[in-house]
This record gives structure tokens, C-alpha cells and sequence, in this order.
């Protein structure tokens, strides 16, 4: 399947920045060192899930995306059947991806904490084929609790060891496949312009959206991923981003097998695990949330006790970065931290070391990709166009200090959400450029006109964990509440997570309510754990403009420190 117009195919493809291979043929490339060690559980695994920690070489990695793509195939998974895949950060994930796209099987990877809410949302929309899970994630069997949901739909494939006579095993074996298999795979012609995924992201609408991206969008993220680190065949990655959306899988998963390097996986976030593993593994790069970043460097202790020597650089991103901690990090443990600001849809931008080196400007600026005359080090940005409009006219802005909104066109760009065809006359402007809602201005200082400085998001998407969240979603939720009248959320700050959810709520008369009458209520619809509430504030009224519009400034002032 693609969803990539001709004219598009043709620009890219005649421009040399699209190609023909796909994601396994970069495992075909990485496997040329078969003896490499390829990847690498979680220490943790067996307190997520069954078995013990488990580590391949590439030879040992691609048995088992042969025999897991039969296991599929025997299942009756074939080409442009669209799968649900809810795993956590297991070898079993990225080789299910591996071994999906053998058989030319369209992903849609979700987060391992979708509850009922989201799934039926996602088969509404998708429409899949099968749904891929497992019987063992935290003691929970999400292959009966969420594979209920599937059944009527389509087969549930899982992992684990516990698996009902419905359900269909799977398991990472090192035999042979099947000759039947063998010639299906052998008779398939893949096109790199096939879409690999379809990842979901939060719109402000309330609605998740399905992100269609093909084996080239995915290959130019995974350049700029490289670019930005100059990431090569002898780095230890350590991967603790969900692999579901642009972090997890154009930050690690297409960088690993580009490089052929080794990928190491985390799952949950735990600092202690985390510093751990970089010193186990000997990891050379990784990635965290600004806020872990900051707290690290708070806690003298904890630094002075863990082992970075290993750790050649380490990016960060999903919120603003502060400058103090960019330098002391490059000052005083000589680790520097390369900015990345990207997104499901394709946008990829780095500040990294090379064209920033000062790590107090690396820390609030981007290059201004596409800029006649400017030089930048990542190959990304060759490719990639971008301007600035004013957000109530369209107008593009040429003058420093003015904000407005970032359009961005490249061969990086998905081409429109899912069967939205609404959205997309919404989030692409007339001649192809992508509107992605976050606010930039040209830089004031006059040595520093060829670049952005980040001003905020246009949007009032909550980002929790680096999980996108839409306000509107849960509003929606509350709405039905029977104790109250009205309810709206917003984000706060938080120091580890970046934003938490805080609710104002408006009591229906004679009712009381509090933390607990919310969450109950959006535990039982089914919500996932991660968006629930984890504030309240009771008000008389919400605080809305003449138009009545919520505004969510107003909501996130409440939860400020000074009005606890």
C-alpha cells in the first residue's frame, strides 16, 4: 500500500534522497557482521514479562525474524494487512517489526498502556487485520483483557506463556521456516514507498490520529537521528522510549540498523535501572527527557555514584532545554547533548554539537533548514524547507524576534493522516508545506539570524512523559460525568515527567467531588493509566473568552506552586 502521490515518489527519488530498500533490507546490510552483537533485553525483563533477559547477534537476530514472519504467515497475516502491535520494550518488539515487514504487513504500534478507550478507538479507525500482544505485561494477560476487544474484529497473535486455545502463540524460535513461507517472501517485489506503520498521535480535536509513514519517510528520520550524534557501527545504543512513534523508531530503531550497531532496550523508565545499563552495557548513546537531565545534575550523589564513561553523547528533547544543563553536562562530564525536536508526522530537527557548539546556544536554538547560503551538518537539511507564517494570517515572517508558526516540507513529511481527509486540508498549507503547530521566531541576535529559537506550541497538547496527550479527549470523557457540570484539563509542570494532567472541574449544585470520583469514573471507561488526572482544582466557573473558548492558560496558572 502506498499513500505517497507520484509527483512526490518522482521528487524524492530523482532528488537521491529516497531509495529502494526497505527496513529489512538495512537488516540485511547490518547482518554482514553476523557475529555483531545485535540486540539486547531489558535487565529487567522478568519483572515485565515472562522469560529471562535474552541477547542475539545478528546471525541468531535474523533466525528469528524468519521463524517469527512464519509463525504470522501461518496465521494469515500477508501483504498491506494492517497489525496492531501492543508490546513493551522487548526483543520481541523490534523483531516483530522485522518480521511484519517481510511479508509486506502494514504496523500500527500503540503504547503498551492503551486501555479499552483507546483500542476501540484504534479499531474503529484501522479496521486491522490481527492484533499482536502478549499474556504477560506486569503480571496482566493483555492477550484475553485487551485481545477481548480484537476478537470480534480479527486473531489475536501473542507471546508469553500463558496462551488460551484462541489465541495464537508465538514465540522467537531458531528453526527453519516453512517453504511455503519461503516462497511468498521470495515472490513479494517491496517498494520502499510502502507504508511500513501507522502511528497515532493526539490532535487538538480529541480524536487520535493514524500516522501513515512508508520504509523512505522512516530512512530520512532515521539520517537525521545518525546526523545529529554521528552515530556509527561501534555504538551501544540505549533505547527508553516506547519504540510506538518518532522517538522510539526514528531515534533507535532505523538509526541501529542503519549503523549495525548494538541496541540495547529499557522498559519502564526507572533512573536507577537507566544509569545502571550505561554502565553494564557500556553504552555509548542514549536519550532522556529534559527534566530527568535536570534532576540528574541536581543530585550530586547520584552522578558522583553513577558510571558515564562510556557515554559519548546523549540527546534530549519534548521540551524546551535548559542552558545550564546542556554546559554542565559538556563542561563538567564532557558528555555533550545534542537538541532534538521531531514528530509522528516527520518532522526532524537537531542542534547539535557541530553547528552549535556553544551548549548555551544548543540549548534554545535549530538551524533554519532550507536557508540559501547556510551549510548545515545533517544531511536532513538538504532536504528539508522550512518558514515561519504569522498564525492569524498566513503571511510568512523574514523578521527576527516575530513568532509564529513552523511549516516544514521534506522527503521526512507523511503525506496526511489516515483516511482524515478533514484534517489534512487543516494541517497542510496550499503548496505542500506541513503546519506543525509549534511556535518558533528568527533568533534577534544578529550573529544568529540563521536560526529558530522554539516560543511555545500553538496547540494545548499535554506532553507527559513524552507521551502526546489531547485535552480535549478527556474533556470530552468528563463531560458524562453525572457530579459535574463542567470539566476541563490542562498540563503542569513537573519535574521527571515534564507535565502532568490537572483537572478544573465545576460541581453540578449540592454535589461534592474530588481526585478519586475522576479517576474512578475514567478507569472505568477504560482510559489509559497515563492520561488520567493527578489534580484537581474545584472552581465556580471555567474560565472561557467571549467566544466560549476554554482558556487553558487560565487552567494551568491554578496549579502554579504560589496558588497551592
Amino acid at each position: 500500500m502506498q499513500t505517497t502521490p507520484q509527483q512526490r515518489i518522482d521528487e524524492f527519488t530523482q532528488a537521491g534522497w529516497w531509495g529502494e530498500e526497505s527496513l529489512y533490507d538495512f537488516f540485511l546490510a547490518a547482518a554482514k557482521r553476523p557475529d555483531h552483537l545485535a540486540l539486547v533485553d531489558p535487565a529487567n525483563r522478568s519483572a515485565i514479562t515472562d522469560g529471562e533477559p535474552q541477547r542475539f547477534n545478528y546471525k541468531q537476530l535474523g533466525k528469528c525474524i524468519d521463524f517469527l514472519s512464519d509463525l504470522f504467515f501461518q496465521g494469515g497475516i500477508r501483504e498491506n494487512d494492517k497489525v496492531v502491535v501492543q508490546l513493551p520494550n522487548i526483543v520481541e518488539l523490534p523483531i516483530t517489526y522485522l518480521a511484519l515487514a517481510r511479508l509486506g504487513a502494514i504496523l500500527s504500534p500503540v503504547p503498551v498502556q492503551y486501555g479499552p478507550h483507546e483500542l476501540n478507538q484504534t479499531i474503529e479507525k484501522l479496521s486491522p487485520e490481527a492484533f499482536v500482544t502478549l499474556s504477560n505485561f506486569k503480571s496482566k494477560n493483555l492477550a484475553e483483557s485487551h485481545g477481548q476487544i480484537f476478537t470480534n474484529q480479527c486473531p489475536v497473535f501473542s507471546f508469553g506463556d500463558q496462551i488460551t486455545t484462541d489465541r495464537i502463540p508465538l514465540n522467537l524460535g531458531q528453526h527453519k521456516p516453512s517453504s511455503a513461507w519461503q516462497a511468498y517472501v521470495s515472490e513479494r517485489t517491496p517498494s520502499a514507498n510502502d507504508v511500513l506503520t501507522i502511528c497515532w498521535t493526539s490532535g487538538t480535536t480529541g480524536s487520535p490520529k493514524g500516522v501513515p509513514r512508508s520504509h523512505n519517510n522512516w530512512l530520512v528520520s532515521g539520517i537525521s537521528s545518525l546526523d545529529a550524534t554521528k552515530m556509527t557501527q561501534d555504538d551501544i545504543l540505549l533505547n527508553p522510549f516506547p519504540m510506538v512513534n518518532m522517538a522510539g523508531i526514528g531515534g533507535f530503531l532505523f538509526p541501529w540498523l542503519l549503523s549495525g550497531n548494538t541496541l540495547v532496550l529499557h522498559h519502564p523508565f526507572e533512573l536507577k535501572l537507566f544509569l545502571q545499563q550505561i554502565a553494564d552495557e557500556k553504552i555509548s548513546y542514549s536519550v532522556a527527557a529534559p527534566a530527568v537531565l535536570n534532576m540528574l545534575l541536581k543530585e550530586p550523589e547520584i552522578m558522583s555514584a553513577a558510571d558515564l564513561s562510556s557515554l559519548r553523547a546523549i540527546g534530549s528533547g519534548g521540551a524546551p532545554l535548559t542552558e545550564w544543563m546542556v554546559a554542565s553536562f559538556q563542561d563538567d562530564y564532557n558528555i555533550p547533548v545534542a537538541n532534538l525536536f521531531g514528530s509522528n508526522e516527520g518532522m526532524c530537527m537537531s542542534s547539535n554539537i557541530d553547528d552549535l557548539p556553544c551548549p548555551a546556544d544548543r540549548a534554545i536554538y535549530f538551524p533554519r533548514y532550507g536557508l540559501e547560503g547556510i551549510r548545515w551538518s545533517s544531511r536532513v537539511s538538504k532536504m528539508t524547507k522550512t518558514r515561519l507564517v504569522d498564525i492569524d494570517t498566513g503571511v510568512e515572517i523574514l523578521s527576527p524576534g516575530k513568532a509564529g508558526e513552523l511549516e516544514i516540507y521534506g522527503p521526512s513529511i507523511f503525506d496526511g493522516y489516515w483516511e482524515s481527509a478533514q484534517d489534512n486540508a487543516l494541517v497542510f498549507s496550499d503548496d505542500g508545506y506541513f503546519r506543525t503547530g509549534d511556535v518558533f521566531e528568527i533568533s534577534d541576535d544578529p550573529t544568529k539570524s540563521m536560526f529558530y529559537k522554539f516560543v511555545g506550541r500553538s496547540k494545548d497538547i499535554i506532553v507527559r512523559g513524552g507521551m502526546n496527550i489531547s485535552p480535549d479527549e478527556i474533556d470530552k470523557l468528563l463531560a458524562g460525568h453525572p457530579k459535574l457540570a463542567a470539566a476541563a484539563v490542562t498540563g503542569f509542570d513537573d519535574e521527571v515527567l515534564g507535565e502532568k494532567i490537572g483537572a478544573v472541574v465545576v460541581a453540578k449544585p449540592g454535589e461534592s467531588i474530588v481526585l478519586g470520583d475522576l479517576t474512578d469514573y475514567l478507569r472505568e471507561i477504560g482510559l489509559a493509566v497515563f492520561k488520567l488526572p493527578e489534580k484537581i482544582r474545584v472552581v465556580a466557573e471555567l474560565p472561557m473568552n467571549a467566544t466560549g473558548k476554554i482558556l487553558r492558560r487560565e487552567l494551568k496558572s491554578l496549579f502554579d506552586e504560589e496558588s497551592l
